[in-house]
């Protein structure tokens, strides 16, 4: 948003893209921005790519033939790894994911000392877990305490995850990839890994995104690996055989591969660049999404027919919501509903939010009955 209101961030000396292995649609438009940025504008702006799982000489050809690779083991204490399942990570299915995650976590607490850190495809999983682990003997005895930890999760219960006094009993914290990076949760010496991980990956025929589990990748695996030994010398019980490793994919797919491409082509335009592909992009946007991304936008009037940014497309770029549900919104504020729309698209994007049922009236109506007074 810097860049389209400032595209020659005056400002600012230099952009920092953190965890860039990642590869979210954000930092990938991000950094093709600012590289077309320095080539059209001559800018100076200086660019800094860090990750402690990248691939540095792909990155740094993206940024020019002479960008410096700079590596720095920094501070790091020795993690030890048990292999304990066999063959590939155990996807969903039948309650024997629950089962072995439920054992390997009585043996950690059996044999090892510290709070546990346990990765789960989601919350599903958390819950079932968290079921079979509460008449387990191993928590009952030693009076330990489980914590979920996901992203939809109510903020106040994430902050009791969090939350660490050495006084407490021990904690197993039930967690999706949320931890995987950018957080050191204290107290932490055991990580059990399922090995998976749930995305969002765009259906291109249905037109919508859908939540898949897959295997999780190597680069994940051994960031979570890592969360075992922040502070101190840790494990990490791994649910698959060393061998598995080979099946596993080396990094995470870029979201740009699998994602919805109508806000990138939508923030495309709005730059003034209406053929994406004439920007530098570690993996380029597939053909296939940009034409029914484009599609989309030509049938809500973000774009005319030469591609280019309509007025109404504008404004839908101002809003932080999918362009459709921007549009939504736009043209309810014509008849002055645009507070309704508005918190029909937050029930539409976060779900928890008037409870979980499937009834959207239902949910929308409690939603606006437990609204806190302005």
């Amino acid at each position: 948003r810097m860049l389209q209101t400032d595209p020659t961030l005056e400002d600012v000396a230099a952009v920092l893209f953190d965890e860039f292995h990642e590869r979210s649609l954000q930092a990938d438009l991000g950094l093709a921005l600012c590289l077309d940025a320095r080539r059209t504008l001559g800018s100076d702006l200086r660019l800094l790519v860090m990750s402690a799982t990248l691939d540095g000489v792909a990155v740094a050809a993206l940024l020019g033939e002479h960008t410096p690779i700079v590596t720095s083991q920094g501070r790091a204490f020795p993690v030890t790894i048990e292999y304990v399942g066999s063959g590939l990570p155990l996807l969903p299915g039948g309650g024997d994911l629950e089962r072995a995650v439920t054992s390997t976590t009585r043996r950690a607490l059996r044999e090892t000392e510290g709070d546990v850190l346990v990765f789960l495809p989601g919350a599903a999983e958390i819950r079932r877990v968290r079921d079979m682990l509460g008449a387990a003997p191993e928590v009952l005895q030693q009076g330990v305490l489980t914590f979920p930890l996901y992203g939809d999760l109510d903020p106040a219960a994430q902050e009791a995850a969090l939350a660490f006094d050495p006084k407490s009993p021990r904690r197993v914290i039930l967690s999706t990839n949320i931890a995987e990076t950018s957080l050191t949760i204290d107290g932490v010496r055991i990580v059990i890994d399922s090995g998976l991980a749930r995305r969002a990956r765009f259906d291109q025929p249905a037109g919508v995104t859908r939540l898949v589990t897959e295997r999780a990748s190597l680069s994940a695996v051994t960031q979570r690996a890592g969360r075992a030994a922040r502070q101190q010398a840790g494990i990490a019980y791994r649910l698959w055989q060393e061998a598995g490793n080979g099946g596993l994919p080396p990094f995470d797919p870029p979201e740009i591969l699998e994602s919805d491409l109508a806000p990138l082509l939508l923030d495309c335009a709005r730059w003034g660049e209406n053929d994406p592909t004439k920007l530098r992009w570690l993996d380029g946007p597939p053909a296939p999404a940009l034409q029914q991304a484009r599609k989309l936008l030509l049938s809500i009037n973000a774009l005319d027919a030469s591609g280019h940014i309509t007025p109404h497309g504008v404004q839908l770029a101002d809003l932080p919501l999918p362009p459709p549900l921007a549009h939504m919104v736009v043209e309810a504020s014509k008849s002055g509903q645009s507070e309704d729309a508005a918190m029909l698209a937050l029930l539409l994007q976060e779900r928890g939010f008037g409870g979980q049922g499937e009834n959207i009236e239902t949910r929308f109506e409690r939603f606006v009955g437990e609204r806190s007074p302005k």
